[in-house]
């Protein structure tokens, strides 16, 4: 055994040194042809789908599909991008989800996305094509359903004549004759009451499957087949519309009647002005941003609309930064005992989801139950119209924004109070400085330096903030005598929600992504704006 033992090991020792120069190779070969593999698993994903994008004309998200396979082919390809293979995952999906939204955003703003035209044109071909009508001559069927054992459905059809047929899909239809064959004696309506190798289903076996099955189906011979149009009945149908892509129009079988593209509204439309529904998306320039600036119900309140959008951006910062910043300064105090405890209880609005707390804040301003108003009905006799009353529904906007808001500013505010060198405030109290001097002097000022940026984010996030608006009041109390419904309490974002899509002409994406684009040009110049006076405080705290 010593023996073989030693004779194993020898030979274990040879292969080693044979393969060992060739290990580093053969490794190097594995991590290739698994990169290659992968490559291929993705290209060919990538193909399938680039197929079906372009078979419906979804161009934008085709060419953002080639332009991420060819960055992630690339960077696996090339070696001195080695580096970024690790990251192309990221990158990929930050291109996908992230940046095509945003470009996608700015393309429909120059499209007709909307309610109506929400399929591309090939899309709308392919549903028109989908009609079906019954022509002259056409006949119309009673129908019994039998399934086989393989699962297969046929029709056992009745025509007005009298006439039986048992049909097959997409096979012609042959005539058959119950108690014949493979038919079984037939029931007072003609019908077998039993075939050969095949169940007779019910009517509780026919519902669950009439839309999503049968009525997909047909039996006999195009142009005519038959298809199942109701409970009871199936007729002869023949296809309706017809796209002539020469003329690229549709030619309606029925009435006769041609309908030509029209590319600027995104319909096929006849000579006398009837247009085919679905519509199809097309670019149309700037008319959205034109309709925008010269419709009258953008006009009416929108002044009153984008006030109020600035002063509930501006109170919002001001109060939840002036709550958050006399808690951190309180708090910072080391003489204060159970700090940690106060500050815990302190920031348990900022984990609480904000809808919840939201909604939390409607119950106890009730006018007729919350404890809130009741109490303040009870202690004074009056309690304000929380959100009835123009002026007191900003002011409980605000109050619910403000409890919200006011932990986060506390986090922020203590952790940059611990940044500021006690040697400044010893110094200044050297000096004779009193507590306001100190504030003002020292510790406003270098606080700004680090919350700054920090505040104008948040005067941007309550710019849009949609959520508090909507889910407080949804906007109201309404502001009478506007063209469209609009509410005291609207900020820009939700106004724009009501234009878009409560306007009773349904969804209107295009004209929503040319509003967000108008918002985001005014939100970005007053952060542009803001971000000119950060410069005038760090020159204050360097001359602290």
């Amino acid at each position: 055994s010593c023996c073989g033992g030693w004779l194993m090991s020898q030979a274990k020792l040879e292969a080693r040194g044979a393969w060992g120069p060739l290990a580093p190779l053969s490794n190097f070969v594995s991590r290739i042809a698994l990169r290659l593999v992968a490559l291929a698993i993705v290209d060919a994903f990538a193909l399938w789908l680039l197929y079906l994008l372009l078979r419906d004309g979804v161009w934008p998200l085709a060419v953002a599909l080639i332009a991420v396979t060819l960055i992630v082919n690339i960077i696996n390809l090339t070696d001195r991008l080695y580096p970024l293979r690790w990251m192309s995952p990221a990158l990929a999906i930050i291109i996908l989800m992230v940046l095509y939204p945003l470009l996608f955003t700015v393309y429909t703003a120059f499209t007709n996305y909307s309610d109506g035209h929400l399929l591309t044109k090939a899309q709308t071909i392919r549903r028109l094509a989908q009609e079906r009508y019954l022509p002259e001559g056409g006949v119309t069927y009673k129908w019994t359903a039998f399934r086989s054992a393989e699962g297969e459905i046929a029709l056992w059809l009745v025509d007005a004549e009298g006439k039986t047929y048992f049909a097959h899909p997409n096979e012609p239809l042959e005539e058959a004759a119950a108690g014949e064959g493979i038919f079984g004696p037939p029931d007072a309506n003609g019908v077998p009451e039993s075939i050969e190798g095949y169940q007779r289903l019910q009517l509780r076996d026919v519902l669950p499957i009439l839309d999503s099955q049968l009525a997909q189906l047909e039996f006999g011979e195009p142009p005519l087949t038959v298809k199942i149009k109701t409970i009871q009945e199936a007729a002869q149908l023949q296809q309706r519309y017809v796209y002539d892509a020469e003329q690229d129009a549709i030619l309606d079988q029925a009435t006769g009647t041609w309908y030509y593209a029209d590319e600027q509204n995104g319909y096929f439309t006849s000579a006398e002005g009837r247009s085919l529904n679905p519509g199809y998306q097309v670019v149309i320039g700037w008319r959205n941003f034109d309709r925008l600036l010269s419709s009258p119900a953008l006009r009416g309140p929108f002044l009153l609309v984008f006030g109020w959008t600035i002063a509930f951006a501006f109170f919002s910062v001001l109060t939840t930064f002036s709550l958050g910043l006399l808690l951190a300064l309180v708090f910072n105090d080391p003489i204060l005992p159970a700090r940690k405890l106060f500050r815990t209880l302190l920031i348990l609005p900022y984990a609480i989801p904000g809808v919840i707390g939201i909604l939390i804040w409607r119950g106890m301003l009730n006018q007729h139950l919350g404890v809130i108003t009741t109490n303040m009905v009870k202690l004074i006799g009056w309690a304000p119209g929380w959100f009835t009353d123009p002026w007191w529904s900003k002011v409980g906007v605000l109050l619910v924004n403000l409890w919200l808001g006011y932990p986060y500013m506390m986090l922020v505010c203590s952790g940059a109070l611990q940044a500021i060198p006690s040697d400044i405030y010893e110094a200044a109290e050297v000096d004779g400085a009193s507590g306001w001097q100190r504030f003002w002097h020292i510790t406003l000022p270098l606080l700004l330096v680090s919350v700054g940026p920090l505040l104008i984010a948040s005067f941007t996030f309550n710019f849009n903030n949609f959520t508090v608006i909507y889910a407080y009041n949804e906007g109201l109390p309404p502001i009478p005598g506007t063209p469209t419904p609009a509410g005291y309490t609207d900020i820009l974002i939700s106004y724009t929600f009501r234009l878009a899509f409560q306007s009773g002409r349904g969804a209107d994406y295009g004209y929503a992504a040319a509003i967000t684009i108008v918002i985001f040009l005014v939100v970005a110049s007053l952060t542009l704006f803001q971000y000119r006076f950060m410069g005038r405080w760090e020159e204050v705290s360097e001359n602290v």
